[in-house]
């Protein structure tokens, strides 16, 4: 059966637009103002072959109302307004590029509006040299589909098909990949297919069938994925960007959200026919899963974000134990002592704090399906104020936390500015007007209102200060080159130890033994090799010792409260 396609695409006959629609009584297609109708298909399709030219832009008409192609590549101004006919696809910038092992990743997340002072693709792309000088591999963009306004962290995209035009012109993405595969980095893009943003979606309008009414997310309504028209419409989002950019792998936000008749058969469907993009380079798929589950890594994906590995972490290092860090305040050197045993800390085992257990045995995965952080936007983001960790923890036990996720034997993700100790705050921010902007603002307000310290003072996210306060400081101070030498070095030891053993692949199970109140020691054996650690992470354990040939030092085991020491030994 020939798979039906969503939006615009160039055949033999022309330029062909279809539109699912199964309820819609009228469809046309307004291509220059004039408008054409288009045909009913049986499978709720509607269709229609016109003599469009790039560049040419067209609005969808159904049952009267004018709206936007929900599939949209390019649109000629906001979320309102029409599309436009792009052209067909060709190879210009490319690179020759095979991708890269994942066991070689080590993760840069970045969000373009606030990465440079300029907030586009040019300007970022000036900032990857520097990147992959540092011994990164891959830079992970946060949601680029456009969304209403211009401020935004791209959670509340609608045209999931069409680059933000603030972040520049989808030219601009081409160069930015080609630039970043002729240094040596994949590119990894955050792509939401949980849930549609509040303003613009006007797939509610030609498609309510879209959405499951019956289920809701934190977001919004759910999507339903028993249909096939949306399952394809997604698939088909995911190749897009992956064969029209050449980007190298995606990573899907919330999949827990992702649920209900025909979930499991999607996201197994998903990871199939990306990868099937192109089989002439590596295309890597990573998940954001809150349930700690090893099905989808054991089913076509690399990897899953651990939360579990920050929890515990942040924990330790600021004390905190409000909301969910509640469960991992009570134990976090105990927590981070599974972490690096076993890669998640909630496996369904009953834990303090925690009324319903969460999670399955994930023991047996390799290290990399876990992608470990220290700080990640969610993390950062999420706070009322938005301090990175140096703003809340003894900054000699966050080099220390850092160093740890750089030596580790999973895959690692920086936070963009914690590679050189920014400490800018990184807000939540959006570009809304009317009620929609108030009830954010109040919305925001609230979450944060049982914290009597902030009072009023929770930042406006649509003031445009406050996203001009979550740009990075990229000042180059003494404290920044000490933190970019600190990760230079802690990387180059990852690539010249640690990747070939990742490589070489498991041998057996971790080995972690604690001392004290706030050490331990773990060894991780490999068919190559063992990599042996020793932390301190808040109180020097006197009966610890390092290696007398540690190829990876941070402070003194034994002696310092906050110390790392790492060593390989060989057959």
């Amino acid at each position: 059966m020939t798979t039906q396609r969503w939006g615009g695409y160039w055949t033999d006959a022309g330029w062909t637009l279809d539109l699912w629609a199964p309820q819609a009584e009228r469809v046309g297609l307004v291509l220059n103002g004039d408008e054409r109708p288009m045909i009913r298909q049986a499978n709720g399709f509607w269709s229609v072959t016109a003599p469009a030219r790039p560049g040419d832009t067209y609005l969808l008409r159904v049952d009267g109302q004018d709206m936007p192609d929900p599939a949209s590549r390019l649109q000629a101004g906001d979320v309102h307004a029409p599309s436009v006919v792009t052209a067909r696809p060709d190879d210009r910038w490319q690179t020759p590029w095979a991708g890269r092992d994942w066991a070689e990743a080590v993760i840069y997340e970045l969000h373009l509006g606030t990465f440079t002072p300029e907030a586009t693709l040019a300007a970022a792309a000036g900032k990857l040299a520097g990147l992959a000088d540092l011994g990164i591999t891959a830079v992970e963009l946060m949601p680029v589909g456009q969304c209403q306004g211009d401020r935004g962290w791209g959670y509340d995209g609608v045209l999931p098909f069409a680059l933000h035009p603030a972040y520049g012109s989808p030219d601009d993405l081409r160069r930015f990949v080609d630039q970043a595969h002729s240094l040596g980095l994949m590119v990894v893009l955050d792509l939401v297919m949980n849930h549609f943003g509040p303003e613009g979606a006007y797939l509610h309008h030609a498609a309510p069938a879209f959405f499951d009414e019956s289920r809701h997310t934190p977001w919004g309504a759910a999507i339903d994925f028993s249909q096939a028209a949306v399952r394809e419409y997604w698939i088909q989002c995911a190749e897009y960007w992956l064969g029209e950019f050449r980007l190298d792998g995606l990573r899907l936000d919330a999949v827990h959200q992702i649920a209900g008749p025909g979930a499991e058969d999607f996201m197994t469907a998903l990871a199939r026919r990306a990868r099937a993009v192109d089989d002439s380079r590596a295309i890597h798929l990573i998940v954001e899963d809150e349930r700690n589950d090893p099905f989808l890594r054991e089913n076509g994906y690399d990897a899953s974000w651990n939360d579990d590995f920050h929890h515990a972490i942040h924990c330790q290092l600021t004390g905190e134990s409000d909301s969910y860090y509640a469960n991992f305040a009570v134990d976090p050197i105990g927590d981070l002592c599974l972490a690096l045993q076993r890669g998640h800390v909630e496996e369904g085992q009953p834990r303090a704090a925690r009324d319903d257990p969460r999670g399955q045995p994930c023991g047996h995965l390799p290290p990399t399906a876990f992608v470990n952080a220290t700080q990640t936007h969610d993390q950062v983001g999420n706070r009322a104020l938005g301090e990175r960790l140096l703003s809340l923890a003894d900054p000699q036990g966050v080099r220390t936390g850092f160093a740890l996720l750089l030596v580790a034997p999973y895959i690692p993700m920086i936070f963009m500015g914690e590679e050189r100790g920014a400490t800018t705050p990184f807000l939540f921010f959006a570009d809304f007007t009317g009620d929609l902007a108030r009830a954010v603002r109040e919305g925001r307000a609230a979450e944060f209102a049982g914290i009597a310290s902030l009072g009023s003072g929770v930042p406006d996210p649509l003031d445009p200060e406050t996203f001009a306060r979550s740009r990075l400081d990229w000042r180059d101070d003494d404290t920044a080159r000490d933190w970019l030498a600190l990760t230079k070095r802690a990387l180059a030891f990852r690539r010249d130890h640690v990747v070939p053993l990742l490589k070489s692949g498991r041998s057996g199970s971790a080995r972690v033994v604690r001392h004290g109140a706030a050490s331990l020691a773990a060894s991780w054996p490999f068919h190559q090799g063992t990599l042996d650690l020793q932390l301190s992470l808040g109180q020097a354990a006197p009966d610890l010792q390092a290696a007398d040939d540690a190829a990876f030092s941070l402070g003194r085991i034994g002696s310092d409260p906050y110390a790392l020491s790492v060593s390989t030994r060989f057959p």
